[in-house]
C-alpha cells in the first residue's frame, strides 16, 4: 500500500498527473486509484491526505482466472470455504462442471493439457470405478476421431476449427489418451489415430545427440516440457500397441540425453531448455540473454549462469523452473513404471530419478511444504512457491515410493508436506467449485531469473489444475479405494 500526497498548482478543472504524486514508501501490490478527495482552495487543486492504492505499470500483477471459458451456470454442492472429503474428486467434478465439452476449455481444442487432465481422470477412474471420468474422456476424443479412424476438426473456445496436427511435441501428449481408450475398448479407431502420431516421429527433427526439438519451428531447441509431452505418448504406445523396443529406446534416450546436458551442477535438478546452434536459424531470445541477464537473483545465481555453456556445444536456459522440472519428474517415474527390468538404460534412468528426488527433498520449503518457482533459489528476491510444480513433485515422489524406487521412511514425510502445501492453495469458491491459486499459465523458456519469478500468475492455471488432480488422486488413493468398496 502506498500513501500519496499532492499539492500542485493547477488550473481549475484540471487534475494532477502521476508525476505530481509523491510516493512516501512501501511496495505496490494492487491497482486502485480511489478513496481520494480533490478540493479547490485558494485557486489551487489539492488532494486531501488519503491512502491511495496504486501499482506502477511494470509491477502490476493483476491475477486473472484461466477458467474464464467455463459455462456460466457451472456449480457444485460443495460448501464454500470448506475442504471437500476428496480434493481429487472435487477437482475432477469441477472440471466436468465448468466444461461439459472439454474441447472448449482452452486456446486449442486439442493440446497437451487435455491429455494431462485425462491421465489424472484415468487414475481416478481406476481408484473409484466411477464411469463418469471414463465417459467424459471418451466423449472428448470421439469428437476428433471419425468412424474410419481419421482425425477431424473441432471448433475451439474461440470459434475456430482445430484439427490435430503433430508438428510439435505438445500436440502429441493427448495421444496417450487415444492409447488409453484403445486399452479399454480395443476399438481400432483409436489405434489407427495413435499410429498416425507414432509416424510423425519418424522424421521428427533432432539435435546432434538425438534430442527432439520441442517443435519443428524451433530449430535446435530442446525443452524439458517436451520430454513429458512426447514420451508420455510413446511409452504407452509401446506398452499397449506395438513397436515396443523402439519406444523404450527412444524414451530412455530423450530422458538421458537431457540429463547429461542440462543438470544444474551436481544437484540432480535440471534447467528448462537446451539450445544447440548450427541448424540454420536465429538464436532464440532466451538463449541470447542466458548468462547476461540474471535479474535480481543475486551473486549465487549469477555465478551459476556464468558457467552455462555458450559455445558451439550449445546454450542452456538459466534457471530450474518448477513446472518444467515437474514434467521431467513425472515422465521419468512413469517410464520406470513400465520400462523392462533388463533394459540397458534402466539403471541410468533409475539413478536420474533418485538423484532428482534427493534434490527435491533438499529444496522443499519447510514452511509451506511446496517448492519455489525457481526451485533451487528459495532465498532469492521475489521467489514464490508454485502450486503446479509442487503438485507434480508430490505425485512423482509418491509414485516412486509405490514403485519401490524410493525409501518410504525417508520420502513419505515429503509427500505429506507437499500434499498439505498444495491443498492449502486450493479453495472451494462460492459456486462450490475448486479454485487453484499460485501458479503460472503457459510459461515458456525465459532468459533470466527475473522473468521466471515475475511471470504473470493466474487462478486455475490449466497445468496447475491438472497437476493438482494427479497429486491428490495418488495421495488419496488408499481412502478412495476404501470408499469404493463400501
Amino acid at each position: 500500500m502506498i500513501e500519496f500526497h499532492a499539492s500542485a498548482s493547477k488550473l481549475p478543472g484540471s487534475r494532477p498527473s502521476l508525476r505530481d504524486l509523491r510516493c512516501l514508501g512501501g511496495v505496490p501490490s494492487v491497482q486502485t486509484l480511489g478513496y481520494c478527495r480533490l478540493s479547490l482552495r485558494d485557486g489551487k487543486l489539492r488532494f486531501a491526505r488519503k491512502t491511495l492504492l496504486y501499482t506502477p505499470a511494470r509491477r502490476r500483477n493483476t491475477v486473472t482466472d484461466a477458467a474464464a471459458t467455463a459455462v456460466p451456470q457451472a456449480h457444485l454442492d460443495y460448501t464454500p470455504g470448506k475442504a471437500p472429503k476428496f480434493w481429487s474428486v472435487a477437482t475432477a467434478e469441477t472440471i466436468m462442471a465448468r466444461w461439459p465439452d472439454y474441447s472448449k476449455a482452452y486456446f486449442n481444442a486439442w493440446t497437451y493439457v487435455q491429455g494431462y487432465v485425462f491421465c489424472g481422470m484415468d487414475r481416478l477412474y481406476r481408484a473409484t470405478g466411477d464411469k463418469r471420468y471414463f465417459g467424459y474422456t471418451k466423449r472428448y476424443v470421439d469428437q476428433f476421431v471419425d468412424e474410419q479412424g481419421e482425425f477431424r476438426g473441432v471448433i475451439n473456445s474461440k470459434g475456430k476449427t482445430n484439427t490435430p496436427s503433430f508438428n510439435n511435441l505438445d500436440s502429441m501428449m493427448t495421444g496417450n489418451t487415444l492409447v488409453m481408450l484403445y486399452e479399454y475398448t480395443k476399438d481400432n479407431r483409436y489405434k489407427k489415430t495413435a499410429e498416425k502420431i507414432r509416424r510423425a516421429l519418424v522424421d521428427y527433427p533432432r539435435n546432434d545427440d538425438g534430442g527432439f526439438w520441442h517443435s519443428r519451428s524451433l530449430p535446435g531447441q530442446m525443452w524439458i516440457d517436451g520430454i513429458f509431452m512426447g514420451q508420455m505418448f510413446l511409452t504407452r504406445y509401446g506398452k499397449s500397441i506395438g513397436d515396443s523396443q523402439y519406444c523404450w529406446d527412444e524414451a530412455t534416450r530423450q530422458i538421458t540425453v537431457y540429463a547429461r546436458r542440462a543438470q544444474r551442477s551436481d544437484s540432480g535438478l535440471y534447467l528448462h531448455g537446451i539450445y544447440e546452434p548450427g541448424h540454420g536459424e536465429k538464436v532464440p531470445k532466451w538463449a541470447e540473454s542466458s548468462g547476461r541477464d540474471s535479474g535480481r537473483a543475486g551473486k549465487e545465481v549469477r555465478d551459476v549462469v556464468e558457467r552455462v555453456p555458450t559455445g558451439e556445444e550449445g546454450r542452456l536456459s538459466p534457471e530450474v523452473w518448477s513446472e518444467g522440472l515437474g514434467w521431467y519428474a513425472l515422465v521419468t517415474v512413469e517410464t520406470l513404471a513400465d520400462l523392462p527390468k533388463d533394459h540397458p538404460k534402466r539403471a541410468e534412468v533409475e539413478d536420474i530419478f533418485r538423484r532428482l528426488a534427493g534434490g527435491l527433498k533438499r529444496t522443499q520449503d519447510p514452511k509451506s511444504g511446496r517448492w519455489f518457482q525457481v526451485v533451487d533459489k528459495g532465498g532469492a528476491p521475489d521467489n514464490w512457491t508454485d502450486t503446479s510444480g509442487s503438485a507434480m513433485f508430490t505425485y512423482a515422489i509418491q509414485r516412486g515410493i509405490e514403485l519401490g524406487l524410493l525409501d518410504k521412511g525417508g520420502y513419505a514425510p515429503v509427500v505429506e508436506k507437499g500434499y498439505k502445501g498444495i491443498t492449502e492453495n486450493a479453495k472451494v469458491n462460492e459456486k462450490g467449485l475448486v479454485d487453484i491459486y499460485s501458479a503460472c499459465d503457459g510459461l515458456v523458456v525465459q532468459g533470466s531469473y527475473d522473468r521466471y519469478v515475475h511471470y504473470k500468475k493466474m487462478i486455475n492455471a490449466k497445468e496447475a489444475v491438472a497437476g493438482f488432480l494427479w497429486a491428490t488422486a495418488i495421495v488419496e488413493k488408499p481412502e478412495l479405494e476404501k470408499w469404493r468398496k463400501r
